[in-house]
């Protein structure tokens, strides 16, 4: 069960609990084990090797018992604390409307993985994909259906990462983003072509309408020197390409050919 820390006050509370069942502990099992060793009568002899022997294994077996279970108890919170960073961490890095990794996620995600493909010696796609006029899905259909259309295309895409080994992420408003690596420029444009027909295949429905929806994507192939700023830039201009030469479609960037 979680333990709700959040002042001063609720330290020193805490510690006062801690430090009186310690004490209650110990008391226990002082009476315990004086009652084991020496009996319930009170005007039983005692001799003063028997006092030094009792104080010594008493104190030791006490300090022992209550170290062992402080030790356990604060096991217990540091593990509650490391899955409370894992699941803080995991949630800072994803979208919460789509599931996948937000940018922060992906750059993460992506600088990782073009290190490998660096150290395999294999090359890096990168893939900026839009939503053709999302405004106006926005404006014409309200944010509702938006949100819906964005949650489709991101299963797209997620259907996508799990066939083909892809790293995807929701980049940020209407735009995701994919990495791929060991592809030539022509598997690469093959891979885009696909989520391209994966998505203007899905139609998303409303009370009245069936609203096909689109995407344009512009890629980059690099075979070394990774830089995920450089690629991300270079695959931002072709998806701007693929904008201006009428939406619905797959641009390669220029240094790509």
């Amino acid at each position: 069960m979680a333990i709700k820390i959040e002042t001063h006050g609720d330290v020193l509370r805490r510690t006062g609990k801690v430090v009186a069942v310690a004490a209650a502990a110990s008391a226990v099992m002082s009476f315990t084990m004086v009652a084991l060793a020496f009996g319930r009568d009170l005007a039983a002899p005692i001799t003063v090797g028997q006092m030094q022997l009792f104080g010594l294994t008493a104190g030791t077996f006490i300090a022992v018992s209550l170290s062992g279970a402080m030790s356990y108890r604060a096991g217990l919170l540091m593990l509650e604390l490391a899955q409370t960073r894992r699941e803080l961490a995991q949630i800072s890095q994803t979208d919460q409307l789509t599931g996948l990794l937000n940018r922060r996620g992906f750059d993460a995600e992506a600088a990782a993985a073009l290190d490998q493909a660096q150290a395999d010696g294999a090359s890096a796609a990168v893939l900026m994909c839009d939503i053709d006029h999302f405004k106006s899905i926005n404006d014409r259909y309200g944010h509702e259906i938006g949100d819906r259309v964005l949650v489709a295309i991101a299963d797209v895409l997620r259907q996508f990462a799990i066939r083909r080994g892809a790293l995807v992420a929701r980049y940020g408003g209407e735009e995701f983003a994919v990495v791929l690596t060991g592809l030539s420029h022509e598997q690469a444009a093959h891979r885009a072509e696909e989520i391209r027909r994966d998505c203007a295949a899905r139609t998303i429905l409303d009370d009245v309408t069936q609203l096909p929806v689109t995407i344009s994507i512009g890629f980059t192939v690099k075979p070394s020197g990774f830089d995920l700023g450089d690629l991300m830039r270079t695959a931002d201009q072709a998806l701007y390409a693929a904008k201006r030469h009428g939406r619905d479609r797959v641009e390669r960037a220029r240094d790509a050919a």
